[in-house]
């Protein structure tokens, strides 16, 4: 951080600087406090709305699962999770255990006659979908229907709404369909701009290691554009075999809808059979009155998705337990949350349940790109000392490659969507030398005093010499050498075998199948059944882990951030430049972790 200290010799205007400080000081205390104020009250209105006694469902209900805000794996219970005291807002978040639990649930209650699928902005990755979509077929095998309705449809959510009986569109409205890209931006000249030199240093062999590409490089190398062409493809295929067995559209038919622009408006997608009908909100309302057999608004019950959600979580008593612990972001050294993952607190996590014993079985939710190698070794290691006690199983989200493999390799079981990235093995050093940028741009210059001849290795501000990239690349070689004698003995595949296919390489879940770098194709629900299973468990009930903050210390962990959370820019491109920015200026020490700004539509 850098300080610029200003003298002001005259003492009037040091006094009038020192009383306007104090009142900005002030005035910024005030609005601080003031906005706290509101949160909180706001907070304990909202409790106190929820606090129903108890949750009643009519007979005849429909569910309404209305999916228009991002799905995360976990949501917190309380609303301050939720602020951005920077972005002066809630963000409303749908848990995915509550949504499978919700569906789960709907699916054996005999009040529930169908679910009402009303999409219109959903936001999710594709092993997100995938998971919900495997839970609406499951619901379909009760024999009750599923309505779908869009203003307009999403791919993604189009792949949801295929599992419906009926497909509902706007007479204006649209499906996209247009096939999946991939969008990653390169930072190499603007580096070159500002006179900042990255040095990297890469496992050697790990010619997959992309992560470092867009530092380095102007587009894609060929190695990089044919793993993503790989996985993106074998993503593609299956969203295409899934809609096609549900409405009966052969794959390459829809492939030829994406290539010739077929589906231009609502029309097109009735002509083709991507929807059933072109209506309005309320004649869809219509149909689910006549599917009801109801004819009065009054006698109508719609019960929505928070409500339901209530009365789903209840869990009866059970003597036994099992685990779920949820490593969701980055990885870092220290204490995560849950955005991010931290050794500390994950290990002590998995620690914690590993000597509880009333748990029987662990389930590692992970949803991560990777980060620091240190802080993946330490969590392997609670992970090794959990599978020599109980039973774990490792369910992957949208993305569990590098230190998000590192941390699940030697568990149990792994279970991965046909769609999660996983695998890129691989680890990387990088320095960012800003000597020129900080003298050229800033005009500050740095003089060092050293007792050695390397002591102030790793510097950002010097040129590293040969001598010293020799000593980090050996480094990174013996890092990237334990990470395949890990997986080697977690996943019993000749280490050589572990080299060919890693090397800094992504998969998709279907590929990772067929390289045996998971067990099974699945979601959590299914891994938490195989825990079970395995554990000789015939009930059980869940212990979420880590357990919810109280409100107040989620006020007091914000304001201790200051202005650390990202600040938008309002547009989404500048935004994805910060995040970059942001995820580049947090690595430290040697990384083993996949592409930080890397776009799947």
């Amino acid at each position: 951080m850098l300080s610029f200290f200003f003298v002001i010799s005259s003492h009037k205007t040091e006094q009038t600087m020192k009383f306007l400080r104090n009142l900005l000081a002030s005035f910024l205390g005030t609005i601080i406090a003031g906005t706290l104020l509101i949160f909180i009250v706001f907070g304990m209105i909202t409790a106190l709305l929820s606090m129903d006694d108890e949750v009643v469902i009519k007979d005849n209900s429909v569910l309404l699962l209305k999916l228009d805000r991002q799905v995360v794996d976990r949501v917190s219970d309380n609303p301050f999770d939720n602020l951005n005291i920077q972005g002066m807002n809630i963000e409303d978040k749908m848990g995915l255990n509550d949504l499978l639990n919700v569906i789960d649930k709907a699916s054996r209650d005999e009040k529930i006659k169908g679910i009402f699928m009303n999409i219109t902005d959903l936001s999710a990755g594709a092993a997100t979908l995938e998971e919900i979509r495997t839970a609406l077929m499951e619901f379909k095998k009760s024999k009750k229907f599923i309505i779908a309705y869009s203003d307009q449809y999403s791919q993604g959510g189009y792949y949801l709404a295929s599992t419906a009986d009926k497909i509902y569109l706007n007479p204006e409205g649209l499906v996209e369909f247009r096939g999946m890209s991939a969008n990653l931006m390169f930072f190499k000249n603007a580096l070159q701009k500002l006179e900042v030199e990255p040095v990297i240093i890469r496992g050697t062999g790990n010619k997959f290691k992309s992560a470092v590409e867009p530092l380095t490089e102007e587009k894609m190398s060929e190695a990089n554009r044919k793993q993503t062409s790989v996985y993106m493809g074998s993503i593609w295929q299956h969203i295409l075999k899934g809609i096609s067995e549900s409405r009966n559209i052969p794959v390459d038919s829809l492939n030829a809808f994406a290539d010739n622009m077929t589906i231009r408006n609502a029309q097109a997608c009735l002509d083709n059979k991507l929807v059933d009908g072109l209506i309005y909100f309320d004649e869809v309302q219509d149909e689910l009155k006549k599917l009801v057999e109801v004819e009065d608004d009054k006698d109508f019950n719609m019960v929505g998705y928070e409500r339901y959600n209530k009365y789903a979580k209840f869990q009866p008593f059970a003597a036994h337990k099992i685990a779920v612990i949820y490593a969701t972001g980055e990885i870092g050294m220290g204490k995560g949350d849950f955005e991010t993952i931290g050794s500390e607190t994950l290990s002590g996590l998995i620690r914690k349940a590993r000597k509880d014993n009333r748990i029987n079985a662990i389930v590692l939710r992970v949803n991560s790109p990777g980060g620091s190698a240190l802080a993946s070794e330490a969590i392997w290691r609670e992970m090794e000392l959990a599978s020599k006690e109980k039973v774990v199983v490792v369910s992957m989200g949208d993305v569990a490659a590098s230190g998000g493999y590192y941390i699940a390799c030697n568990a149990d079981t792994i279970v991965a969507d046909h769609t999660t990235l996983t695998g890129s093995i691989g680890v990387f050093g990088i320095i960012p030398i800003i000597d020129k940028f900080m003298k050229n741009t800033l005009g500050v210059t740095f003089d060092t005093v050293k007792t050695n001849l390397h002591s102030d290795i790793g510097s950002m501000y010097r040129p590293m010499n040969d001598d010293e990239k020799a000593v980090i690349q050996f480094e990174v070689d013996r890092i990237y050498s334990s990470f395949l004698s890990h997986v080697s003995k977690g996943r019993g595949i000749e280490v050589a075998m572990v080299d060919s296919i890693g090397q800094g390489r992504v998969w998709s879940g279907i590929n990772a199948l067929e390289l045996k770098l998971v067990d099974v194709h699945g979601g959590l629900t299914d891994a938490i059944k195989i825990a079970a299973d395995m554990a000789g468990l015939k009930t059980w009930t869940i212990e979420e882990l880590p357990v919810q903050k109280d409100p107040f210390e989620k006020i007091m962990n914000i304001m201790s951030k200051g202005n650390s959370a990202m600040i938008s820019t309002g547009f989404p491109e500048g935004d994805r430049i910060l995040k970059a920015f942001k995820s580049l200026s947090g690595m430290r020490g040697i990384q083993a972790r996949m592409l930080f700004d890397l776009e799947i539509k």
